[in-house]
């Protein structure tokens, strides 16, 4: 187990913070927090690189695997809970097995922004879709939790994870670009950002809505991805791959026409539901650090 030990521990083999599942954010959040002097440990399913082998059974009440855990001031989730009881299995789980500390956790739960979808201006206080399964887990998740928050987080990028490269997967055809609106991110370095600062000065009982305050409009996007690609060096790309940006190059021109949108990016009232991602920046007096995407 690493545990890093650079500012006092509340008990023994306690750490500050605690990471449920070190999946990609991790690979932000803990360099942060290696820095930062905050100290800390993390679990995966198969206990690689040092950390506590951990798996969740959302539909099992036996509690030994949380015997292995420490104990933590924070407890960061990041991998989703949906539906009914499993918010309410996992605090009870650790609850059982650290007593004395478990009316004093706090829990942080990354969420997802699709629960807003309202085709306007949205923020953390907007009405949301009460039906939707992540969104259920993390309102039991507030409701049960001594002191729970949620961070919504919109497309995660960041590294070798880059949204240009998501354009063949989302957009594989004319008529599937034409449904295409405003796309919403939030850099790995950002998002690592937030758990520190949200972890220093928590907010019981909120729910965030995470973004890096740019609304992109997917046309703009992929028209300039195209034509970066194409202007690459000569033989640097496939001819597969310059047939395929052609076509999507030729398809951002005919919507513009048939949709008679004159120039990119659309007007926002074009692209459908906008994330307002000001709010949480502002209540922790920081601001997001990564800029426009490429």
């Amino acid at each position: 187990m690493i545990v890093h030990h650079d500012e006092p521990l509340p008990g023994q083999g306690a750490v500050s913070l605690l990471i449920l599942g070190a999946g990609w954010t991790s690979t932000f959040l803990l360099p942060l927090l290696q820095r930062e002097g905050i100290n800390h440990a993390a679990t995966t399913t198969t206990g690689r690189d040092g950390t506590i082998p951990f798996i969740f059974d959302p539909e099992s009440e036996d509690t030994s695997p949380f015997t292995a855990l420490p104990p933590a001031k924070t407890i960061l989730i990041t991998f989703p809970l949906k539906g009914t009881g499993q918010s309410s299995r996992l605090v009870s789980g650790y609850a059982a097995t650290h007593p004395d500390i478990a009316q004093d956790v706090r829990y942080i739960q990354f969420g997802v922004t699709s629960i807003w979808k309202a085709e306007d201006w949205q923020d953390e206080n907007s009405p949301y879709d009460t039906s939707n399964a992540r969104a259920i887990a993390e309102d039991e998740l507030m409701r049960v939790a001594p002191a729970a928050s949620v961070l919504s987080l919109a497309g995660l990028y960041g590294g070798a994870r880059q949204p240009r490269n998501w354009v063949h997967r989302v957009i594989t055809s004319k008529e599937a670009l034409r449904a295409k609106g405003a796309l919403h991110v939030i850099h790995g370095e950002d998002v690592a950002r937030a758990v520190v600062a949200l972890h220093r000065n928590f907010t019981p009982k909120k729910r965030w809505l995470m973004c890096d305050m740019h609304v992109y409009d997917w046309w703009d996007l992929t028209e300039d991805w195209a034509r970066q690609t194409l202007g690459a060096e000569e033989g640097s790309v496939s001819a597969e791959e310059v047939e395929k940006q052609k076509d999507l190059l030729a398809w951002v021109g005919e919507l513009m026409m048939e949709e008679n949108i004159r120039a990119l990016p659309r007007d926002m009232k074009l692209v459908g539901r906008r994330l307002d991602g000001r709010g949480f920046w502002q209540h922790m007096g920081i601001w997001p650090t990564q800029g426009r995407i490429r």
